[in-house]
């Protein structure tokens, strides 16, 4: 009886809620691992955490790939925080600019001018 306590005991340990720094905290974790799996790199999370340099510059994504890993971090945050479609946008592109690797087609992407025109960053 006292076994089947302890085990009884130790479940509801494991079910607790996490609470919200760490749900952000396990959020940064698995959006920069599923960043790097998109873009094919065999690189985690752990490979970077105490770096200080500018590691996210060392690795290239496509604008692509970077479009798919928001569209992943938007959903993941509607799930976890309950978070609206314009707030998950918004902390999405904060996180893409903070650790968000380089792009490696971002000369070959067209820029539309506010003429209509569009150019491309070949010549410059």
């Amino acid at each position: 009886m006292e076994n089947q306590n302890l085990l009884i005991n130790k479940v509801k340990v494991m079910a607790q809620r996490l609470t919200t720094k760490q749900k952000q905290e396990q959020f940064v974790v698995d959006v920069i691992n599923k960043m790097f799996e998109i873009a094919g790199h065999q690189v985690t999370y752990d490979d970077v955490k105490d770096r200080k340099d500018d590691w996210y510059t060392q690795w290239t994504m496509t604008m692509e790939q970077n479009e798919q890993w928001k569209k992943w971090g938007m959903d993941y945050m509607k799930r976890v925080f309950r978070w609206n479609k314009s707030l998950c946008e918004r902390e999405m592109g904060m996180v893409s600019l903070m650790w968000g690797l380089k792009f490696s087609d971002f000369e070959q992407q067209p820029v539309e001018l506010l003429t209509g025109d569009s150019i491309t960053f070949d010549g410059i």
